[in-house]
């Protein structure tokens, strides 16, 4: 039973269909940025390109020279200082610092996923139009009633007033989202 419950979940679950659309409309803003970087880089290729063209290449040579001995002295600095005892300690130690960072990544990355899933929830309601529809129902239980409250109502009148004459939008989407999910819940049943 609980391996049908976790298969239910993941299958009813959007947050990965959030994050893809999360993905896609930061891209989308990112790709928006090209055109003024290549501009940027247009504007800014000439001068490096003369740069590159009016430096001397024995002076070149000479820094790649000097990098390479300065590695090597180090090199060899670093084998003459290696005592194996405290290169276990120092690899145990390493080791356990690893699985923290590890840890710490795992984290931040679930925090990142949540963040761009958030994002892409909004991108998708915005493609939607679920956000006007939202501020319009925020708007409208902000909004005073019309009727005059003074006037007493009947008991009949005040009950029809309590029922909704018309379910919203949303409303309706998510009583078809519990039926679908009931209607899968019993053919899973079914097929067990």
């Amino acid at each position: 039973m609980a391996i049908a419950d976790d298969l239910k979940k993941t299958l009813t679950d959007p947050t990965p269909l959030y994050f893809a659309a999360g993905t896609a409309d930061l891209a989308v803003q990112q790709a928006k940025k090209v055109p003024g970087l290549i501009e940027q880089l247009r504007a800014e290729a000439p001068a490096r390109i003369e740069a590159v063209k009016n430096t001397d290449p024995k002076i070149v040579q000479d820094k790649a020279r000097e990098a390479q001995e300065a590695v090597t002295a180090k090199f060899a600095e670093v084998l003459t200082a290696i005592d194996p005892k405290k290169l276990g300690e120092t690899a145990q130690d390493l080791a356990l610092r690893g699985v923290g960072v590890a840890a710490e990544y795992a984290v931040r990355a679930k925090e990142t996923y949540d963040k761009v899933a958030e994002h892409g929830e909004q991108a998708v309601r915005t493609w939607r139009g679920e956000v006007s529809e939202e501020i319009v129902d925020i708007a409208v239980a902000v909004e005073p009633k019309s009727e005059d409250a003074s006037q007493p109502q009947s008991a009949q009148e005040s009950d029809a007033a309590d029922a909704p004459a018309e379910e919203k939008p949303a409303a309706r989407r998510g009583a078809a989202r519990k039926n679908n999910v009931k209607k899968a819940t019993v053919a899973a049943g079914d097929e067990s």
